[in-house]
């Protein structure tokens, strides 16, 4: 089995890569940053840290936007998305003005809203997995390690299994659609709950 982690230069790509090297030894994990190896690639993460606009302006100069869209949407090609990796997929985000995104997903990343809680949300907090879903399989502690500022709080996805947390407002902490799969959480930061999440995706997708 064929890992390629998307390495555009904002993601926490060496901590992803350990947790993976860890839960499937036997797999090939690559950092990748060029079409024709996501091509070869069974399964893709698409990590990410930072800003949106920016990020997105780094896979347009790689070539990858087409690509991931083709792989992802066309060929059906499983794909996880991790924090600003999951805003990634989505169709726009507001984060320093109305910004497209890679549009695998049909709904927009706009800034949490401000309450009683301070943003940026960080740290662990429990989640709300959709009954139906397969990525929280085998997971007893539901805490989950989060750093963000923008979320996804509304959607239009049919079919998805969506699940949520709670912080100022509820809003998507994971989402699962097919062969699209995305946490606004950092599973490889998550300790045993994250490493089970990851390896669901993994043997979700393996066959």
């Amino acid at each position: 089995m064929k890992i390629a982690i998307v390495d555009y230069g904002m993601g926490n790509i060496h901590s992803l890569k350990s947790a993976l090297i860890y839960i499937s030894p036997n797999a090939v994990i690559d950092l990748v940053k060029d079409n024709k190896m996501l091509d070869k690639a069974d399964l893709i993460f698409l990590p990410g840290v930072g800003h949106f606009k920016v990020a997105m302006e780094k896979l347009v100069s790689l070539n990858l936007v087409n690509t991931l869209r083709e792989l992802v949407l066309d060929n059906k090609k499983p794909i996880m998305g991790i924090c600003l990796g999951m805003q990634l997929m989505f169709k726009n985000s507001s984060e320093g003005g109305i910004n497209p995104g890679i549009g695998l997903l049909n709904a927009k990343v706009r800034h949490i809203n401000e309450g009683m809680e301070k943003t940026p949300h960080i740290g662990f907090n429990s989640v709300e997995p959709a009954i139906d879903s397969y990525m929280f399989n085998n997971i007893e502690n539901l805490d989950f390690y989060f750093v963000h500022s923008y979320c996804v709080n509304e959607t239009r996805l049919n079919g998805a299994q969506i699940t949520y947390c709670n912080y100022n407002e509820k809003f998507v902490a994971a989402v699962e659609s097919n062969n699209i799969w995305g946490t606004q959480f950092h599973p490889e930061k998550s300790q045993k709950s994250g490493l089970q999440l990851l390896s669901n995706f993994i043997n979700h997708f393996a066959n």
